[in-house]
């Protein structure tokens, strides 16, 4: 064993890349399992790996980790990304939850059929830009920080630029109305470890394509 946290999951983005985005921004790194099978996927179930038989699966400090939240909460709070008392942990919370009802819509969006596509980028382009975008806009303009929380870099830092860049793929001009998230992009997209991340040859899964969606077909169902 290296002791690295070892990443089981597809060869793609899912719900394993905020995970991969988090361990990269901590400057963590970290080996990955891919699955390219139905057997793969079935016998890691028969070996009782899989407490709820679901995969993203993070092997770390000795535990067999399984439920994204709970990988994330457990990687923010081991690399003090998690706030420094009660009060800004819930912030951070909030936070994270509201963007990963974005990211859900985001999640959701290949695996729609052909004649919905147009109406769910639609609805991913207006919850961004009236829900969700508007909510950080107002936080980093009204505290005046480079971070969403207690001037201190956090997850909830890490896991809004994921969100910004992911939106951005599919609605290049999304963040035109908000200036206070462009600078937060850039000055976030230049931290060291993210930097890194962004470069080619990285971790970082590149967006979903049909043969993605085919796998997680052929393997989950």
């Amino acid at each position: 064993m290296s002791g690295k946290p070892r990443l089981t999951y597809l060869n793609g983005r899912g719900r394993m890349e905020p995970v991969r985005w988090l361990l990269a921004a901590a400057g963590v790194e970290f080996e990955e399992n891919f699955l390219e099978t139905r057997e793969q996927y079935q016998k890691l179930i028969q070996d009782g790996v899989l407490m709820f038989q679901q995969v993203p699966l993070v092997e770390i400090d000795g535990m067999k980790m399984v439920q994204t939240r709970a990988i994330l909460s457990y990687i923010a709070g081991k690399y003090n990304l998690y706030g420094k008392d009660l009060k800004e942990r819930a912030l951070i919370d909030m936070y994270v939850e509201g963007i990963a009802d974005l990211m859900q819509m985001i999640l959701m969006f290949p695996f729609s059929p052909p004649e919905a596509k147009d109406k769910n980028l639609d609805s991913i382009k207006e919850r961004a830009t009236t829900r969700y975008f508007p909510v950080f806009e107002k936080v980093l303009k009204q505290h005046g920080q480079d971070f969403l929380v207690g001037n201190k870099f956090s997850w909830a830092d890490v896991q809004l630029l994921e969100a910004i860049l992911a939106v951005e793929e599919k609605v290049p001009a999304v963040l035109s109305g908000f200036p206070q998230l462009q600078a937060f992009k850039i000055k976030m997209s230049n931290m060291p470890t993210i930097k890194k991340f962004l470069q080619p040859g990285s971790p970082k899964k590149p967006p979903p394509d049909d043969c993605y969606v085919e796998k997680v077909f052929k393997i989950f169902k």
